[in-house]
């Protein structure tokens, strides 16, 4: 058994392929997470979580599995204990009042060094994502 599911994401456009499969597109500058599981008689041989940032037809990106052309990797795990703790920092966000795509993509890098390091993440603050709405306002 194989499932792939977008856990936030706001994508401007999408299509339905058949009842299990569709296609999302999202605009440049948007900011996603992918999770990918799988599973077979024994348990689950598969679990990823890529947080990822849409591109222009001009910047340099990663390529990921399901991800065409790819995208600026903000954050990427795999195994399930290390998915399972980035969910709930997810959900830690959401509960902060924050939508986890306008979420400052420096946290989500953050949030990957620290789970690299075996360091505990500093929070999502609503201090820290007022300050970034700030800061994008200044980016064209």
């Amino acid at each position: 058994m194989q499932e792939d599911w977008l856990r936030f994401g706001k994508p401007v456009a999408e299509r339905i392929l058949n009842r299990r499969t569709r296609i999302e597109s999202y605009a440049p500058g948007q900011v996603f997470a992918l999770v990918r599981w799988a599973s077979n008689d024994y348990g689950t041989v598969r679990s990823t979580l890529d947080i990822m940032r849409a591109v222009g037809r001009t910047e340099v990106y990663t390529t990921v599995p399901q991800v065409d052309p790819g995208g600026e990797l903000l954050l990427s795990v795999h195994g399930w204990p290390r998915v399972r703790r980035v969910l709930a920092l997810i959900d830690a966000v959401e509960a902060a009042g924050t939508d986890p795509c306008e979420a400052a993509p420096d946290h989500w890098r953050h949030v990957h060094n620290r789970l690299v390091a075996g360091q505990p993440p500093r929070a999502y603050a609503p201090a820290r994502h007022r300050v970034w709405l700030r800061r994008r306002k200044l980016w064209p």
